[in-house]
This record gives C-alpha cells, sequence and structure tokens, in this order.
C-alpha cells in the first residue's frame, strides 16, 4: 500500500470524527446563570468494527506476555490502517490446570474460576498474574479500545456457595436457573430474568468491567436468551460508561430475536469460523440469511479472520499421525479446532475470505498471532481498497449465479461506484467472460473496473480464469 493512500484514509477518519464531534452538540441550557452546552453520545459502531480477538491463536488460554506482545504488535502493524478494538476471548478468569513444567492447559474449560465475593469474575492468577488493568491501562495510552469475553449467566460455583449480589440483600440461588445450561462450557447457570435480583446481578457484572475502562464485551451462548440479552444491554446503558455489546451465538441467532438482537451493535449468525472450504461456505450461507438486515451501529458478524499462526497453546501432541489433517480429536482436549499450525487457508481461499467480508461489511476481527504474522496475510488484512469496501458499511447482493459462478455487488454510499466479487464457489478451475449485466450493472452506462487484487484493469467482454475457491475483486467507477 502507498504511504499517500494510508493518509488519504485517515484524513477522512479524522474528517468523520469531527464532523460527528460537531453533530454532538445538541441541546443548550442554563445552570447558575451560566450558558451549558449538553453533548449527545456519538452512536458506538458506526461502520463495521476492525479490532483483534484472542481466540483463534489462544484458544481460551491467552496470557499476560502473549497479550501484551500481540497488543504492541496490534499498535504497529494494524492501528495505523484503523483498526480499534483489542480483545480477550473467553479463559482470562481461568486458574487452568497446567500440564507440568509448561504453561501449557491441562484441561479444555478451567474448573476453578477466579471471582470476588459477588460472584463477579477477576483475571486469572494462571494466566494474568498482574491482572488486566496493565493491558487495558496500555490500550487506552495506544488510542485503542479494550475488550473481554463473557459467557450468559452466573457462575455455578458462585450459585453453590450462595454468594450475595451486589446493592441487594439477595443470593445467587435466588435467581439462578440451574436448568439453563449451555451445552459446550459448564461453568455457568442461566438467569431466571422473572425473579428478583436478576437485573441487579447483570447490573453489577457491567458495572464492574465499566470500572475497569472495559470498551466492549462480546457475550456468548446469549443468542436464545432475549430476556437476559435486554439485561445486558439495559446494564450497559445504566453503566455510565459507553460500551459496544456483541452478541455471540452458541445456538444459532433467529430473526423472530432482531428487535432485541439491534439493541446490540454486532451479532454473530454463523458458529466459529475456521481455516477450512466448510467454514467458507458457512459463512456464504449466512450472508444470503441475513442480507440487507445490517444499519449503522448494528453489524452481521460473520466471526474472525483466521489467518497466520493459529492455536498456539494446543501443541501438537508427539504421537499423532503426521497426515491426520483435521485433528477433529483436539476439540475434546482444546479450546478451538486442531492444533498450533499456520492457517490451512490456500492463497485463493484467503483472497475469497477476506473479499467477502468487505463486502459484506462484516466486522473485520482478526484472529491470528500478530508479532508472528505473515507478510501476505498482514496485507490483505490492511489493503486500502478491501478496508474502503468494508467500511462503506453496505452489505452486498447476490446479482449473477450460474454454474458455480456467484457475482455479489456492494454499492459505494453516495456515489454511482462500488465493488463487486466475482466468486468461484466450485473446486474446479473456472474459465468465463461476464457481460455489465451479469457483474449487475446497466449496460446503458459506462464503467471501467478495477481488479484489486490483480492490480489490474478488468473488461467484461475478456475471458477470465478463477482458481478453485477463488475470486476476482473489482472497484467499479461509473463514467
Amino acid at each position: 500500500m502507498k504511504p499517500s493512500i494510508h493518509r488519504s484514509l485517515n484524513k477522512g477518519r479524522l474528517i468523520l470524527l469531527c464532523c460527528l464531534t460537531l453533530a454532538a452538540c445538541v441541546t443548550s441550557s442554563r445552570v447558575n446563570g451560566q450558558e451549558a452546552v449538553a453533548h449527545a453520545p456519538v452512536p458506538l459502531a458506526n461502520k463495521p468494527l476492525m479490532g483483534w480477538n484472542s481466540f483463534d491463536s489462544y484458544g481460551v488460554y491467552l496470557y499476560q506476555e502473549a497479550a501484551m506482545a500481540n497488543l504492541e504488535a496490534f499498535a504497529e502493524k494494524l492501528a495505523p490502517h484503523g483498526y480499534e478494538y483489542f480483545i480477550i476471548d473467553a479463559g482470562w478468569f481461568g486458574e487452568f490446570k497446567l500440564k507440568e513444567g509448561t504453561i501449557y492447559p491441562a484441561e479444555k474449560h478451567a474448573e476453578n474460576m477466579n471471582f470476588n465475593k459477588y460472584g463477579l469474575l477477576l483475571p486469572s492468577h494462571t494466566y494474568f498474574p498482574q491482572g488486566l488493568q496493565p493491558i487495558i491501562d496500555r490500550c487506552h495510552a495506544l488510542g485503542l479500545k479494550f475488550g473481554v469475553h463473557l459467557m450468559r449467566g452466573i457462575p455455578r460455583e458462585a450459585v453453590r456457595l450462595n454468594l450475595p449480589i451486589k446493592g441487594t440483600s439477595l443470593h445467587a440461588q435466588d435467581i439462578a436457573d440451574t436448568t439453563s445450561i449451555c451445552t459446550w462450557c459448564a461453568q455457568n447457570y442461566g438467569v431466571d430474568m422473572s425473579r428478583q435480583g436478576s437485573r441487579e446481578f447483570y447490573n453489577s457484572v457491567i458495572n464492574h468491567l465499566a470500572a475497569w475502562g472495559v470498551d466492549f464485551i462480546k457475550y456468548d451462548d446469549i443468542t436464545q436468551y432475549p430476556r437476559e440479552i435486554e439485561a445486558v444491554e439495559n446494564a450497559i446503558a445504566q453503566c455510565g460508561r459507553p460500551i459496544v455489546l456483541s452478541l455471540s451465538a452458541g445456538k444459532p441467532s433467529t430473526k423472530s430475536n432482531l428487535p432485541v438482537y439491534r439493541r446490540a451493535n454486532l451479532l454473530r449468525v454463523t458458529a466459529d469460523i475456521w481455516d477450512t472450504q466448510s467454514s467458507i461456505d458457512q459463512t456464504f450461507e449466512a450472508w444470503r440469511k441475513w442480507n440487507g438486515e445490517n444499519r449503522p451501529g448494528f453489524w452481521i458478524d460473520m466471526d474472525m479472520i483466521p489467518f497466520g499462526q493459529l492455536l498456539k497453546m494446543s501443541p501438537k501432541p508427539k504421537t499423532t499421525a503426521a497426515n491426520e489433517d483435521n485433528q477433529e480429536s483436539a476439540i475434546v482436549a482444546f479450546a478451538g479446532k486442531g492444533y498450533n499450525r499456520q492457517s490451512n487457508f490456500t492463497k485463493d481461499q484467503m483472497l475469497t475470505f477476506i473479499t467477502q467480508r468487505a463486502l459484506s461489511a462484516s466486522p473485520l476481527m482478526m484472529g491470528g498471532d500478530l508479532p508472528t504474522l505473515d507478510q501476505f496475510s498482514l496485507e490483505l488484512i490492511t489493503n486500502f481498497d478491501m478496508l474502503e469496501c468494508n467500511q462503506n458499511g453496505v452489505m452486498g447482493r447476490l446479482v449473477y449465479e450460474s454454474k458455480g459462478i456467484e457475482i455479489w455487488l456492494t454499492p459505494e454510499q453516495g456515489t454511482a461506484d462500488g465493488w463487486i466479487g466475482i466468486f468461484n464457489r466450485s473446486n474446479k478451475l473456472n474459465a468465463s467472460a461476464f457481460s455489465v449485466k451479469d457483474l449487475g450493472l446497466d449496460p446503458a452506462n459506462s464503467y471501467t473496473f478495477k481488479d484489486i487484487w490483480n492490480k489490474s484493469i478488468f473488461v467484461p467482454a475478456d475471458r477470465y480464469e478463477i482458481g478453485p475457491n477463488g475470486v476476482i475483486f473489482l472497484k467499479y467507477l461509473k463514467q
């Protein structure tokens, strides 16, 4: 990417920020004879969020030194391109049993969790002996935002101990629904929102994190529980700090819950996405199903970007066969899918993956390890045209489908221009020519086409080869 293009993108964001700041001044009143100006808060997540999440590279076993190393790499490699959110996924509170003489976990999810006298989670002594505050403070000093993962509900151990609910005379057993459990993580019970004290509990959870300076919460196993979603949303509204709320599925998200989902900022619509073709296929299906449901402040989230080095805390056992590819047995032992590896995506699959994220306006949450990130992955996730398309904030639509080819078009807001993805959804090389009409455009108009990945001019009448599961990514300009 050329430095001048970097400056242009950053300048545009600065102008937008200034405009939003000026627009925030909406009312005035007199206080003690003085003119006082009231500022409305700038809406959160007006564009698809950009950040890093630790799950793909560390599972639920991120530790203090690795977190700091990734944060510094984030500031150096991603922040100059507009990436802002640094998120620690699940496990930050777990007192994990470790394999003797190592920092590697000996259990999938921590049986023991660190929490205070009110059942509110605290950083793990095992993996975060200095707590999270140094990481949060460093994030903010770098001009970045900090986020954490939470599971829906209340710790089972807090219920067993019947700990008090902060600010009330009630206790954990008064609000816990012991029949409401997550099928893949046995740490929490759900909360019965019909019981007195349930809302106060969720308020205490959010206030606890807000006091640390948390800017983003990924709530997991929650999209099938609208009353608990509402409780979290209301808790954020009362906490006095702007916090982005990301709803993670656990079970599939359903459109019937859209009214409550839309009070949050991100909605996961897929299962965990990994470096497999089946994951790419799943995200295409989600793109179709949820097309048009996003809007500024609410984004359809197709999970993280599994580029670079993955699952660093899950080393491959010496007894595992060298030709074993999917490593399904690892799911039993470790959080994530498989063992430590470089992403298994081919270059064509990587191009397809990131083009899809650009055209669908899905949040860009990098998942791979940042200090060891390869140059090709870095170039893809920081590509100017890709970022411009994604931050345009328009979810593209399917305009053509035939013989394994899908063409998706994303118009640019406020112009007659936009972006197009020609996807080869088959496992075979495809050689085709495409008309302007095939591309979803009016053939009565004239257009020029830039082939983004090949850095060339695209001519619709010409014949182009698209590799298996590959893509042509175009920027079109109306003449």
